[in-house]
């Protein structure tokens, strides 16, 4: 009986699969259960922010940031900000009571994005219950951050010089409020799903991704530190008022098995959280104690109508909660609109490397490696 011949199979996974986190596509080719090759597809969630922000002014450019990774807003106008203050020459000028309340927010909102992250990596594997405990937590930031800026996901709260509103009477001890209440639920998050064996199962050696493949592909963030590299730009490029405060790295260990698995990449997340908290009370400890609000205080700088930076090629990177986000400016010295503006979106090269660590593992184990990378399209789309 002569064998017969069996072909691969061409499956989609998305733009529509709950499990791609966001309207990615990726054409799967497999053999029966077996995926040989995964091809990513993007553009789904094009947002033209290069566009934009060479068609607009520098201050109008803000909210359009906003939109690139919208689970962690505060993050990318703090970058774009700074880039456009250190043109400027006023960067040293920025009081600190204003740099202390722009890492509060950004904290607090990188603490909601990771929160997304667990809690959708969970449900994706089948746990349901973080899922619904993550996003009760979120919801306490969502609040605050909207009492802040007046809005829940798109902040346009930090401008360039100041923020929009210095932080409405009570913030503070509100914030300390959620502190207290949140590290115990920390606590039961990680019983309930970091040390559940049937999570360590579907994690642990799955999806490794080796040191210098991350470095060649160009990953950051927690998608790097996962692989063991100690790379924080908070730490590295000491901008805004990190410098001044205490707060580990957290980096992979390979405890649950191999060094750079998706075990490892979750785990850095859920320690960042714990080192996100720790940076919160200093700055709440700083803005109770050294610098209160007074009533001649203006979180709006006072700056010129046009904002017009020196002719040069400027880039600044910050270190968001995907990882190494970057604009890179082109100024002609005359107009208040930038000549050119390149956005360096950490999700895009994360998702680059899923090709890479994707072959000859199982379709249910592609699932685990996509939500390890924990990408946002709209900041691979841009």
């Amino acid at each position: 009986m002569a064998d017969s011949s069996v072909e691969d199979m061409v499956l989609n996974m998305g733009p529509q699969h709950p499990s791609t986190h966001g309207v990615l596509r990726l054409e799967l080719i497999t053999d029966g259960e077996i995926v040989k090759e995964v091809i990513p597809h993007i553009g789904y969630l094009h947002r033209c922010f290069e566009k934009h922000a060479e068609s607009l002014t520098y201050q109008q450019t803000i909210p359009f940031t906003d939109r690139m990774d919208y689970l962690a807003s505060m993050n990318n106008s703090h970058a774009w900000v700074m880039g456009v203050e250190r043109m400027l020459g006023i960067d040293k000028d920025i009081p600190k009571r204003i740099e202390y309340i722009r890492v509060l927010v950004c904290e607090l909102n990188r603490i909601a994005s990771h929160l997304i992250a667990i809690g959708t990596y969970g449900i994706d594997i089948g746990a349901f219950t973080p899922f619904l405990w993550c996003f009760r937590d979120r919801e306490h930031i969502m609040g605050m951050l909207e009492w802040a800026s007046g809005s829940r996901m798109l902040y346009n709260y930090i401008w360039v010089g100041g923020l929009f509103y210095d932080l409405p009477v009570g913030f503070e001890e509100r914030c300390r409020e959620f502190v207290d209440y949140f590290k115990p639920k920390m606590i039961e998050l990680n019983q309930l799903l970091t040390d559940n064996q049937i999570f360590i199962s579907r994690t642990a050696n799955v999806g490794v991704i080796p040191l210098d493949v991350a470095i060649n592909y160009g990953c950051s963030g927690p998608v790097l530190r996962g692989s063991g590299l100690k790379y924080d730009l908070r730490r590295i490029d000491n901008y805004s008022a990190y410098p001044e405060l205490d707060f580990e790295i957290p980096v992979g260990k390979g405890e649950m098995g191999t060094l750079g698995d998706c075990w490892d990449r979750y785990k850095v997340r859920v320690d960042e959280i714990e080192q996100s908290v720790k940076m919160i009370e200093q700055c709440l400890d700083r803005l109770q104690k050294e610098l209160k609000r007074t009533p001649e205080f203006d979180p709006r700088a006072k700056l010129p109508r046009k904002i017009t930076p020196k002719a040069q090629d400027y880039y600044m990177r910050a270190e968001g909660a995907k990882g190494e986000l970057g604009f890179y400016f082109v100024t002609d010295g005359r107009s208040e609109i930038p000549f050119r503006a390149k956005s360096r979106g950490p999700s895009f090269n994360n998702l680059s490397v899923l090709p890479a660590i994707s072959q000859n593992v199982m379709i249910a184990d592609l699932i685990a490696i996509i939500g390890s990378l924990d990408f946002v399209l709209g900041e691979v789309d841009r």
